[in-house]
């Protein structure tokens, strides 16, 4: 159905929730009762997910978010679309609200330093800093900053084994690391300070924040940004890009292949 004025929530928190089925039946209730649609992801480490509808539905259900335990301080970034980028709301228990599988890190007590958009280009621009994209080759393929290297990874859990084959090239190193919205930065600058970098620094709110917030004038970004709803991708100010979903192989791909 076509719709207008749609507002996309993007949000992630770590904290510790327990009796996630409790939780998920109580999400599932509320925020359908709100209106919205999207997919939330929860874990004993937390939440993560995309919500979207009006922005009085969006409201609402951001306060049933920050009314769970320990969730007062969610952020969120808001994005607009002239259509529904999701077909129906889903709540799912996890693992990991993003898989790693690396036990013994602490995102909330220990992770890189936030970098501000407005301060980003300083930092990335620096010939004594290494900048790497957290994100799979796919996302990178379509669009990175400039100077990144991409870790030729398929999933984010193959990230700390790239981090560690390329460790005695890292541990003396300013990185600079960024992904879509943060969270993977959240947990990879974590595994970084565990590994004993210490000069971790990443994105904060990510490339969508970025492309939201620095002109395009001003701008070190190359491409577009995947992201995991019906939109694909999007540019700066966050509109909707070129690159569609293939039918056949369910791979983004632009008009231009």
């Amino acid at each position: 159905m076509l719709m207008t004025n749609i507002v996309i929530a993007t949000f992630y928190h770590f904290t510790k929730f327990t009796d996630l089925k409790s939780l998920c039946e109580h999400l599932t209730h509320k925020l359908d009762m709100c209106g919205l649609k999207g997919t939330v992801l929860l874990a004993s480490e937390g939440i993560n997910g995309t919500l979207a509808g009006s922005q009085e539905n969006i409201d609402s259900g951001l306060e049933v978010l920050r009314n769970l335990p320990n969730s007062k301080m969610i952020s969120h970034r808001e994005s607009n679309a002239d259509s529904m980028p999701f077909f129906r709301l889903k709540i799912r228990v996890k693992n990991e609200i993003v898989t790693m599988k690396v036990s013994n890190i602490n995102p909330p007590e220990q992770s890189g330093t936030y970098v501000s958009p407005k301060d980003w280009n300083k930092l990335i621009i620096d010939p004594e800093t290494v900048v790497i994209d957290a994100r799979n080759s796919f996302e990178v393929e379509m669009g990175t900053f400039q100077r990144a290297l991409n870790p030729q990874t398929n999933t984010f859990s193959e990230l700390p084994k790239w981090i560690d084959r390329n460790f005695e090239k890292l541990k003396n190193a300013n990185i600079a690391m960024f992904c879509t919205g943060g969270i993977r930065c959240e947990k990879a600058t974590s595994y970084l300070k565990l590994k004993g970098i210490n000069n971790a620094f990443h994105l904060k709110g990510g490339i969508l924040n970025y492309l939201d917030s620095v002109d395009k004038t001003q701008s070190l970004w190359n491409g577009e940004c995947f992201v995991f709803d019906y939109r694909v991708s999007v540019i700066h100010k966050l509109k909707v890009g070129q690159h569609k979903l293939c039918h056949a192989c369910r791979h983004p791909v632009s008009p231009t292949k």
